[in-house]
């Protein structure tokens, strides 16, 4: 919350009252992602021990301010940064609307903006408007700043709250606030002008959540340790809370963070295959639409694409879908395939969901275990016996890099966007799998993996398919070409665009758009 910008919009305001008039005497680095910065009256540079001190901590897992009383520069291994605005005077500090960011201006044109934008957080001088020198040169993106447009401009007004909702209207609310407003089941524009009032006059928190120290803006939400009305004393002092924290409780808590986004996964996958059961439950059966084609097979036309029948299970018209090269009977016969595919399909589901209901009680389990933990060698023993290495940066899975489906034992994978495409196809698919895409229009990969001794089945093809036609521009089309290939007819030259691909060889199918 240090970062946040109800936050940054108090203490900027109290900088410009400590900082303007007073010149820079000094800014250097001896740290990595740390800078110190001194002010002093103009006169005084040469004093050792400066006015007032900014020393920006911008660490990929911790960003934050901290204003230390005197600080010594060391003999060696430090250098001089923005030794342009050395000697020039603070003219004043603007804090950006809506941003997480602000700039002390100087004479002679020069701005040096805080950008605090949590692991992308960044110093970059600029004069006349252009950026001349980066801390990060490694965020290059921030070459292209532009301070004439960093205000963002919102309607914030109950009209717009009401138009757009609480998250286009208030981004500037951050993770914490947002969960905090969570808690009302339908947050009023009143609830929200009372928070904003609170916000605009805060009180500053040092809270322990998840055995880290974090600052905020609401009392609410793990253990508050201190409270401060000064935002440099808050800043301070959640910069030294966290430099304090040992090596076992960092690790702990890294490893529950870890614990809980995989619990997090789990859940939502756990959730969305109970909705896609039920979606199957208490929708139209396949069975019950083959029962009314055969009922009417003398009502329905040869080549017939869509049809509307007496649904004499529920007492009034159903439109009905078919195959148009299919006679009457051969689309039922298709329908009773599909109903007991439908069967199976539950049943897989039902084993998927078995397994992440065993490994969400596991993971309950263990961060039970860990919160419990006294000692780092018994959480050493502890990690080796799980497995678990918070160190190491979790491998992910194709379930989680792709829209993952699995039908009669096969799995399909379906990519989320053009360069999850090129990562499917380019990366992760292999020369004997099935590749198949909506013809002539944009749309998802699609990817069957092979079995090793085994033909594609033919309703597998189908159901990967009816995905590649309902993940495209054609989904509402009644029936889709598909295009259908092994993957190694598939390539990519470097002129192609993210997820544009040559095929070389390939069968179409028209199918269905179906999930």
């Amino acid at each position: 919350m240090q970062t946040n910008y109800y936050f940054l919009r108090q203490l900027s305001k109290c900088l410009e009252s400590k900082l303007v008039g007073m010149v820079m005497a000094e800014c250097f680095s001896q740290e990595k992602d740390e800078l110190l910065i001194g002010f002093c009256t103009d006169g005084k540079q040469d004093q050792q021990q400066k006015d007032f001190y900014i020393k920006a901590v911008l660490h990929p897992d911790f960003a934050c301010l901290n204003f230390p009383d005197d600080f010594k520069r060391a003999g060696r291994n430090s250098a001089n940064l923005f030794k342009e605005l050395i000697d020039l005077k603070v003219i004043s500090v603007r804090q950006f609307l809506n941003e997480r960011a602000f700039g002390i201006y100087f004479e002679n044109d020069f701005v040096l903006l805080f950008k605090m934008y949590g692991n992308r957080s960044n110093l970059i001088l600029l004069h006349e408007n252009t950026v001349i020198s980066l801390l990060h040169n490694k965020l290059v993106a921030d070459n292209n700043i532009d301070l004439d447009t960093l205000d963002r401009e919102i309607d914030q007004s109950k009209e717009g709250f009401l138009a757009t909702g609480l998250k286009a209207t208030f981004p500037t609310f951050g993770k914490e606030i947002t969960q905090y407003l969570k808690t009302y089941i339908n947050p009023s524009w009143d609830d929200i002008q009372a928070l904003l009032k609170q916000l605009n006059n805060p009180i500053f928190y040092l809270k322990i959540l998840d055995f880290q120290p974090v600052m905020s803006l609401i009392e609410e939400g793990g253990d508050v340790q201190k409270t401060f009305e000064d935002p440099i004393e808050a800043s301070n002092n959640i910069y030294y809370a966290f430099t304090r924290i040992n090596v076992f409780d960092k690790e702990k808590a890294v490893l529950i963070k870890a614990l809980l986004k995989q619990k997090n996964r789990c859940q939502v996958y756990v959730d969305k295959n109970y909705q896609q059961i039920h979606n199957i439950e208490t929708g139209i059966k396949n069975d019950e639409i083959a029962n009314i084609i055969m009922a009417n097979l003398h009502a329905i036309p040869e080549r017939t694409e869509a049809i509307e029948l007496y649904d004499f299970y529920r007492d009034k018209p159903l439109k009905i879908r078919l195959k148009p090269d299919y006679s009457p009977q051969k689309n039922a016969e298709n329908y009773y395939r599909k109903s007991k595919n439908e069967k199976i399909e539950i049943q897989k589901i039902m084993e998927n969901i078995e397994a992440k209901e065993q490994e969400l009680a596991e993971v309950d389990q263990q961060i039970q275990t860990i919160e419990n933990i006294e000692t780092l060698k018994e959480f050493r023993k502890f990690q080796k016996a799980n497995q678990l290495q918070p160190s190491q940066k979790s491998v992910e899975t194709v379930q989680d890099l792709f829209k993952y489906f699995k039908f009669e034992g096969y799995e399909i994978l379906v990519g989320r966007n053009a360069k999850n495409n090129d990562l499917l196809t380019q990366r992760y698919a292999r020369k004997d799998d099935m590749w198949l895409h909506a013809r002539d229009v944009a749309g998802s990969h699609v990817v069957i993996r092979k079995q090793a001794g085994k033909n594609f089945p033919t309703n597998v093809i189908e159901r990967a398919a009816g995905l590649a036609a309902y993940f495209s521009k054609r989904k509402s089309d009644t029936l889709c070409p598909v295009i259908v290939t092994p993957k190694k007819f598939v390539r990519k030259t470097r002129d192609l665009g993210d997820g544009q691909v040559i095929v070389e060889k390939e069968d179409v199918i028209m199918i269905e758009p179906m999930l």
